[in-house]
């Protein structure tokens, strides 16, 4: 029994390694990504990566297949051969993601909404807090965007971990990154409309604290809809990234 249970045991971890070096290579590409370092549109080569990561190509090639499946990565081919390229960014595709997210924490802001009279408030106080930072920012008017974005995810992050369950949560992991991207990059051009948001975000903190789970729900699907219109407003300017 002891040599069957010592093979076992060698027999997984390869296995187990192979896991966690895919998991890694996932989030590591993903970050770049989302961060802007892989441009959209830009053609992915898969040992030029590896390298860049210090990973074997292996898993590499796992996570760029794992990142196709959830529409960080998307497939170009031709009679030759098909390549990866990261995914553009495109009206279209904000429009669909805005929209599952603002239903996403529609969701979990109605939860948020039944909450004991004591808790929503102080669910409030801390947005009524992010809040007031994004309103200094549009009264100082700054020519960079620095904060915005933390802020703002930081509102909209407070939210979902206070009113999502595991799944919706799971849900809102699994594509808020995506959005991101939309918001890193334009980010700097939405000054101009920030008070929009400082607005929305009133109504959101005012339907909590009232306790209405509909006007709760409401709000904060607004405030995605809206957001994605001015984010069009801003891409039928500056053209979308990576489209080919």
């Amino acid at each position: 029994m002891p040599v069957y249970a010592s093979n076992n045991k060698r027999s997984r971890r390869p296995k187990a390694d192979q896991g966690n070096s895919l998991r890694k290579a996932f989030h590591e590409i993903r970050d770049l990504i989302v961060h802007g370092r892989l441009s959209p549109g830009s053609w992915i080569v898969e040992a030029d990566l590896a390298r860049r990561l210090k990973m074997s190509r292996t898993p590499v090639r796992s996570a760029l297949h794992w990142l196709q499946r959830e529409g960080y990565v998307i497939e170009y081919r031709n009679v030759r051969k098909s390549r990866m390229l990261v995914a553009p960014l495109t009206r279209d595709d904000a429009g669909e993601l805005y929209s599952i997210i603002g239903h996403i924490e529609g969701l979990a802001g109605r939860h948020v909404a039944t909450l004991p009279k004591n808790h929503r408030h102080e669910i409030a106080d801390r947005l009524k807090s992010l809040n007031s930072g994004l309103s200094a920012i549009v009264e100082s008017r700054p020519s960079r965007a620095e904060g915005i974005f933390d802020l703002d995810r930081t509102f909209h992050k407070t939210i979902i971990d206070s009113g999502a369950g595991p799944r919706l949560l799971a849900l809102h992991t699994s594509i808020e990154p995506q959005a991101e991207r939309y918001w890193r990059l334009y980010a700097s051009s939405i000054i101009d409309d920030l008070h929009f948001s400082v607005e929305e975000h009133d109504a959101v903190i005012r339907a909590i604290l009232a306790g209405d789970p509909d006007h709760v729900e409401r709000c904060l699907q607004m405030n995605w809809e809206n957001g994605c219109s001015r984010l069009a407003k801003l891409i039928a300017v500056s053209g979308e990234r990576g489209s080919w």
